[in-house]
């Protein structure tokens, strides 16, 4: 256990017993908190195609090629270019394909919550925004909590022919328990920062990948890529996804976790694949 961890996890289990309130707003800090991720370590491996940088509201996107659009949707603490293994390979089949930095994220501007700070509700209003603003979308491919971000666009009328989840985040009441495990708070923090959560938000299980599309009549074709060792989001979930979402199927991989699975040549071929199946006939 490092010396931080092991000093967050003494200053929890403290609040807890004497200031649950201020460990409340603490928690809050962290739940909504973006990590930053220096820019050398944000740089694409390998050669990308030509591309057309754009803006829209301080959201700071590139797009490549020329096609049926193609959105690539990162998750909490990514960037658009996490998901570059897919850029030439669809861009080589007459996709356009357009990859952007949520707000707070990467090379973007805050959004609505300042600094440092985002939401999934902001995710899902930046796909939004960045679909408005760059034309129709074929496709999503969208990584852990860009999955649930493209749910809600989907469930305020985002119109999409086809969808990819890479290590889709289903759960949200299940990342809290993993957080309280990792850093100690206990029922009183947790309660507090529910209360809060709901005051802004509704229930947190009203966030399941279920219950935001349980009013939608059609869903577009899914395909679900999970590897069944990621220590972040759950496999379960992704395996429970796939059993209600008319028209899903499931690629299980083993050993990748929750990013190198992004970079497997075989799980990026499939994705592509899938996403040409039903492109327009010049397009497959």
């Amino acid at each position: 256990m490092s010396l931080q961890k092991s000093t967050i996890v003494r200053t929890f289990d403290l609040l807890e017993r004497v200031a649950p309130a201020l460990g409340t707003r603490w928690l809050d800090r962290l739940w909504f908190g973006v990590p930053v991720v220096p820019a050398e370590k944000r740089r694409p491996r390998g050669e990308l195609p030509a591309a057309t940088s754009f803006s829209v509201a301080g959201i700071r996107g590139q797009s490549y090629g020329e096609g049926p659009a193609v959105y690539l949707v990162h998750g909490w603490g990514g960037w658009g270019l996490q998901l570059a293994a897919y850029i030439r390979p669809l861009v080589d089949l007459g996709f356009r394909v357009i990859t952007y930095d949520a707000p707070s994220h990467g090379d973007s501007e805050p959004g609505i919550e300042g600094k440092g700070r985002s939401t999934l509700l902001e995710l899902a209003d930046a796909l939004t925004a960045v679909v408005a603003a760059q034309g129709p979308a074929y496709g999503v491919i969208a990584h852990s909590l860009g999955a649930p971000a493209t749910a809600l666009a989907l469930r305020d009328g985002l119109v999409v022919d086809r969808v990819v989840f890479v290590a889709t985040a289903t759960d949200f009441t299940e990342w809290l328990d993993y957080m309280q495990s990792f850093l100690g708070f206990g029922p009183r923090i947790r309660a507090g920062f529910l209360r809060r959560f709901e005051a802004r938000f509704g229930p947190m299980d009203g966030f399941r990948m279920e219950s935001v599309l349980a009013g939608r009549a059609e869903l577009p074709p899914l395909l679900v890529i999970h590897d069944r060792a990621d220590p972040e989001t759950s496999y379960q979930g992704s395996v429970e996804l796939a059993a209600w979402w008319p028209e899903a199927r499931l690629e299980t991989s083993e050993g990748l976790g929750h990013r190198r699975v992004l970079r497997d040549a075989d799980l990026v071929k499939k994705a592509v694949v899938f996403l040409a199946e039903r492109a327009p006939a010049d397009r497959r």
